[in-house]
């Protein structure tokens, strides 16, 4: 395999480094912002640095707005959708890859159908489903929508396949249960799977917007995103500090995540497309 040329490289360190700046921008910018004061954000001409770093946003924004409610609702509702498609998802993948069962060639097909509707088809009707089963304004109605993703399926019957049906077969031959098999020896060897379909689950329940907006009708069911929306107006007037505060709090925990999982995230996404 020919080496690029040193001149080749450096330009192509250069650009990924110009990319790398211009997609950090906008992070420091509101990491920045949520130290600033509204007369700062008013001021003309306006500054990228606050005149001094001080946490009356933060502080604010947990003591004066219930920020830490919306927060804790927040956790408690991608905890619950990371176990659910972990766990259905998992199952899912197990079943359509390693048993046969009389449908099995039509349910994938459904999988796929699935991912492909657009979520606002469905908006309505699961609105319907919540009001008739009284789960309005809970947090149940919140999570049942993303308990389980076409998605998380789909990448799980992918990795599905790369346990070898010799080291299913032997073990059932030893007498090894179908729950012994799937938890000890199916799902140990699709880690990266797993944390692939905890990561977009995680993203999927923690960014989620518009739908808790219509089923959380009070502030004791809000998640961040819709608390964030909130905690941020005072009087018809947008709190730009507070509100970059809150997007940075509501953007940690993703970042930490990911920064854990991002072996197994990428080696997940680039196996899930090779089965």
């Amino acid at each position: 395999m020919n080496t690029p040329s040193p001149t080749r490289q450096a330009l192509n360190y250069t650009a990924l480094i110009v990319i790398t700046v211009f997609m950090l921008l906008p992070f420091v910018w509101v990491l920045f912002g949520s130290f600033k004061t509204q007369a700062e954000f008013l001021s003309d001409p306006g500054a990228w640095l606050p005149q001094a770093v001080q946490f009356d946003n933060y502080v604010r924004l947990f003591a004066e707005r219930g920020f830490g409610t919306y927060l804790t609702n927040s956790i408690i509702v991608s905890v619950v959708v990371i176990i659910g498609n972990v766990l259905f998802s998992a199952m899912a993948g197990y079943a359509l890859a390693k048993l046969r069962f009389r449908g099995r060639g039509a349910v994938f097909p459904l999988v796929i159908v699935s991912m492909i509707v657009p979520y606002v088809a469905l908006f309505v009707p699961q609105f319907v489903l919540v009001v008739q089963f009284g789960l309005v304004d809970t947090l149940t109605a919140v999570i049942l929508p993303l308990l389980v993703m076409p998605l998380s399926v789909f990448i799980m019957r992918q990795f599905a396949h790369s346990v070898p049906f010799e080291l299913m077969e032997a073990a059932r031959l030893d007498g090894a249960s179908e729950a012994r098999l799937f938890f000890g020896i199916f799902l140990p060897l699709t880690g990266p799977g797993l944390a692939t379909v905890g990561i977009l689950s995680f993203l999927a329940s923690w960014n989620n917007f518009l739908w808790p907006l219509v089923v959380a009708q009070s502030q004791k069911t809000y998640t961040a995103p819709v608390g964030l929306a909130v905690a941020s107006q005072a009087s018809n007037t947008i709190s730009f500090g507070l509100l970059l505060a809150g997007a940075m709090v509501v953007l940690l925990p993703i970042l930490i995540l990911f920064l854990f999982l991002q072996k197994y995230f990428i080696q997940g996404v680039a196996t899930a497309g090779l089965k």
